[in-house]
């Protein structure tokens, strides 16, 4: 073996011999493939995301949200209705297997059972495959939730009583209510207030008792014969308690 014979030097391109400014690198030879994160790809993601703000806030000042009346946590007779992203669970609640006695089922089990199988499949499906037709177990799994979901919200959507959430929820002109009144007292003792709320606020099966614009009579006659929703016979007292209570009744008016 003669000297130097045997041997070779091999270098690495990519070990630059000298260091570079850190330039962004030119990429018009690739128009519309790729680009420089800073500043051409986040500028873009900038304006697109204040064109969405921009109309969003637009749509909030057009459309401001429908707010209801103080919440009193004394009106038992109001029903909550959640957001519309959780009405597939407000629905589930409403099944006689979800509820009652069973609404550890329908409030926990059923729903954690749900989003663990959702975690789980990517660890049930781990193949490399991105076809749809060739992950059966994650895309079943995902097609069988939403379908679940779309369901039941359409189902909350159809059965919900939306006029009377309307009514309910309703911003009402404040009036005070004299409860140490001899009038206040008659309904209470009638249990109108169990319906009409401990303000006479009105409630899904009954409506507000302020500013309702009857006279006397008509007050008296609808609490004896009844109306609507609410039967004859309810009140019990005698013809001096019932003037009483529509005159109380016809004298609240809304401020």
């Amino acid at each position: 073996m003669h000297r130097g014979k045997g041997m070779k030097f091999v270098g690495d391109s990519r070990v630059p011999a000298t260091r570079k400014p850190n330039i962004p690198k030119d990429y018009s030879e690739y128009p519309g493939k790729t680009e420089a994160f800073w500043p051409n790809f986040l500028l873009k993601e900038w304006m697109v995301g204040a064109v969405f703000l921009i109309g969003f806030l637009c749509l909030t000042v057009a459309h401001p949200s429908p707010l209801e009346r103080i919440a009193d946590p004394t009106d038992t007779s109001y029903i909550p209705l959640p957001d519309w992203y959780f009405l597939f669970l407000y629905q589930l609640l409403k099944y006689s297997y979800a509820s009652g006695p069973y609404t550890v089922v329908g409030a926990i089990i059923i729903p954690g059972l749900a989003f663990g199988a959702l975690l789980l499949a990517p660890f049930l499906d781990r193949g490399p495959e991105r076809r749809p037709s060739k992950r059966p177990v994650a895309v079943g799994m995902m097609l069988l939730t939403l379908a679940a979901i779309i369901f039941l919200t359409w189902e909350s959507v159809v059965t919900h009583d939306w006029e009377a959430a309307a009514e309910q929820g309703k911003i009402r002109a404040e009036v005070e209510i004299d409860k140490n009144a001899e009038g206040y007292k008659i309904l209470e003792a009638n249990t109108c207030l169990t319906c009409h709320g401990e303000n006479l606020q009105g409630g899904p099966a009954a409506p507000s008792l302020v500013g309702t614009g009857l006279s006397p009579e008509e007050i008296a006659d609808i609490a004896k014969n009844g109306k609507g929703g609410m039967p004859a016979g309810i009140f019990k007292g005698t013809d001096e308690e019932l003037k009483k209570l529509a005159e109380f009744v016809a004298g609240l008016k809304a401020e």
